[in-house]
């Protein structure tokens, strides 16, 4: 079966219409004609010989100038369950946009033509799609538990890069680029339409989408073994990216993508109604708890001054509401729940309160020092002044001790 697919969309083949497979792998190839038979013959077994799910492989010819439309032609008619879709532009994510796109599968898939990446890690990959719980899975060549067979070099750039994403987009997940991904066809059907890349950075604004929209992205340890035949220009990719993660970044901070209308097309809107997600959420619940805090603060310091003194009054009730504000941003403002950790959030809770001392003692010093005959009120109000300070360092700090909060192994309210 082959398909043509130009700008005004795919046009359908003659061919009888066969059932819909539950999985859809795509190949995208771009003058593959040496490889691309080994490999959609191995992958081809692969899928037959015990694969729990009907599946189909699509081959994605990205307008190849050498024989590879021909060789896929001989593959699709020789082999059942194996169709040609060819596109008169390069570009492997247009590619996929386009057979995604209009697949009657429930979930589609793709995979680098060269197989780098062990087959065995397939089903684990697609499996939670199948069941409904994740909504996208991606292959990660950078988890402890990955076995990877490259060169420095590639290494090197990939961790860069993943850091680099890590640093600017907020990007969670692991392994951007890895030539191993699934999506639920329904999810893909309302997600690739905000993605503008069709080239290399294709993935990457996926992901990044998918994670700013609040769906669950499953990630998959791989074995994969580098082609040493790879043809990707780094450098001319490595700007593309560049260039990519700018214009991302700038549409996400100006607020001109419609992540919130993704979100709740998707189902993923907060848990509790009125409870927002994200930085914004956060900052919500750290208010109330702050508020909280800060009253409970207050009580204390009025209570404890007027037979320990000002700074031995403050040290105990910042001491005591630090405790207890650490505890409670824990499990509401992050949703960090059981015991996994909670000692290490705690001391470095401590930490942080040991700033806010210094903060509040500091201007407690300083206000004695030029004030000596200070009221309580004057010197409450100076307290306040410098808790707004604390706390607005307080935060950060929290947001970098809960960073992990939501990831995999952690028991949160995300995974409850």
């Amino acid at each position: 079966m082959t398909q043509t697919v130009t700008a005004a969309g795919p046009v359908e083949s003659t061919d009888a219409a066969s059932p819909p497979p539950v999985l859809d792998v795509v190949v995208p190839v771009y003058n593959e004609e040496t490889d691309l038979g080994v490999c959609v013959r191995r992958l081809h077994d692969y899928l037959r010989d015990g694969f729990p799910f009907p599946a189909r492989i699509t081959i994605a010819d990205n307008a190849s100038t050498d024989a590879t439309l021909a060789v896929a032609e001989v593959l699709a008619a020789e082999l059942d369950g194996v169709r040609v879709v060819h596109l008169d532009a390069k570009g492997r994510g247009r590619a996929l946009r386009a057979v995604w796109l209009e697949s009657d599968a429930q979930v589609v898939a793709y995979m680098d033509v060269d197989l780098s990446t062990d087959l065995n890690a397939l089903l684990p990959l697609i499996a939670p799609l199948v069941s409904g719980h994740s909504d996208l899975a991606i292959g990660s060549r950078l988890t402890a538990a990955s076995r990877v067979v490259r060169g420095p070099k590639r290494e090197v750039i990939s961790r860069g890069y993943n850091l680099l994403l890590k640093a600017s987009l907020r990007a969670r997940f692991s392994d951007a680029q890895c030539g191993f991904k699934a999506i639920r066809t329904d999810v893909a059907r309302k997600l690739l339409p905000l993605v503008q890349d069709g080239e290399w950075f294709f993935d990457t604004e996926l992901l990044v989408i998918a994670e700013r929209a609040g769906l669950r992205i499953h990630e998959v340890p791989v074995d994969w073994i580098d082609d040493p035949d790879s043809r990707v220009d780094i450098v001319d990719t490595a700007c593309k990216d560049l260039r990519g993660i700018w214009r991302l970044g700038r549409a996400l901070a100006a607020g001109t993508l419609p992540v919130a209308e993704l979100r709740h097309a998707v189902g993923r809107e907060p848990l509790l109604p009125g409870v927002p997600l994200g930085m914004v959420g956060q900052l919500i619940r750290f208010a109330a708890v702050g508020v909280a805090s800060t009253l409970a603060y207050m009580l204390l310091y009025v209570l404890l001054q007027p037979w320990a003194g000002a700074q031995a009054a403050n040290f105990g009730a910042l001491l005591v509401t630090a405790v207890a504000n650490t505890a409670a941003n824990r499990a509401f403002t992050f949703g960090v729940r059981g015991q996994r950790g909670i000692a290490s959030h705690h001391f470095q809770g401590l930490l942080i309160f040991g700033f806010g001392l210094l903060v509040t003692s500091g201007s407690l010093f300083a206000l004695h020092r030029w004030a000596p005959g200070a009221p309580v009120q004057l010197e409450l109000f100076v307290l306040v002044v410098a808790n707004l300070i604390a706390t607005l360092m307080r935060f950060v700090g929290l947001r970098w001790v809960f960073r992990e909060a939501g990831r995999p192994g952690l028991d949160t309210e995300e995974t409850r």
